[in-house]
């Protein structure tokens, strides 16, 4: 790297740290982030990658490629393939490319989906959230090369600042978390099935869905969001489960409840 490069670094750390809106985070982007690597568009995606519970902010320049063009049906599979193929890659920066398997299948109903076939390249990274559980996937697209080593490896070391940068910028009216699906998986839906035929708790259908959650080490949050409601709903749920059941945190809960059904 020239010292040139040094002084363009150094520049791009210390504006990360003080963008607080889309225009700011815009121009450091596509004026500043550019020159190492070279894009048209950038998606950001953060949730719960295991349930499918993601959100997502498209940055670019290029007509027809905002966030409220896409079709979040269609891009969960999309952001899922690139998540698992980068937890794959051992958490490394990978690049795809349309002659090597980047394909846009799962894009097929969106209207985003000829304008993304303009950007062939792509290079991927991501965070993985071992606190909150929200990890994060950035997705870089353009018209020239990003299979090249230089590009992966300034990823790697500026992927860092590129998140602060996103998560200090407020969402948009439109990019609050998207509904989570209406029905559970096979699998819970069985324990449920388990759950609800055991021996009376005390507990109505609603606490007793949302003990399982608990009891899978779901956070309010992520209960609110797998059964579509808020996360406030959950906490009052909680607090009366834990006076029915006389414990007072969840622990004790789950231990009752498992008690209880062996009963």
């Amino acid at each position: 790297m020239t010292f040139s490069e040094i002084v363009k670094t150094l520049k791009i750390i210390k504006e990360s740290l003080s963008i607080r809106s889309h225009y700011q985070l815009f121009h450091w982007l596509h004026a500043d982030v550019q020159h190492f690597i070279p894009h048209d568009l950038v998606i950001a995606a953060w949730g719960d990658f295991s349930l499918g519970l993601v959100c997502y902010d498209v940055v670019s320049p290029l007509p027809g490629l905002r966030t409220e063009s896409f079709d979040d049906r269609a891009l969960q599979p999309f952001f899922m393939g690139l998540f698992h193929r980068w937890l794959k890659c051992d958490h490394a920066p990978y690049s795809m490319s349309a002659n090597h398997g980047f394909e846009l299948n799962a894009l097929r109903n969106s209207a985003a989906t000829d304008a993304m076939q303009q950007l062939p390249a792509a290079l991927v990274h991501g965070i993985k959230d071992k606190r909150g559980r929200h990890d994060c996937l950035y997705v870089f697209m353009g018209r020239e090369e990003l299979a090249h080593e230089r590009a992966r490896e300034t990823l790697r070391y500026m992927l860092p600042y590129i998140d602060t940068a996103f998560r200090q910028v407020a969402h948009l009216p439109d990019q609050y978390l998207i509904p989570a699906p209406t029905k559970p998986t096979p699998a819970v839906a069985a324990n449920m099935g388990q759950l609800l035929a055991q021996p009376d708790t005390g507990l109505s259908a609603r606490e007793l869905e949302i003990m399982e959650w608990v009891r899978m080490g779901k956070t309010n949050q992520e209960i609110g969001m797998i059964l579509d409601i808020s996360a406030f709903t959950v906490k009052n749920h909680v607090q009366r489960i834990f006076k029915k059941l006389d414990v007072v945190n969840r622990a004790q809960a789950v231990a009752k409840v498992t008690s209880l059904r062996k009963g």
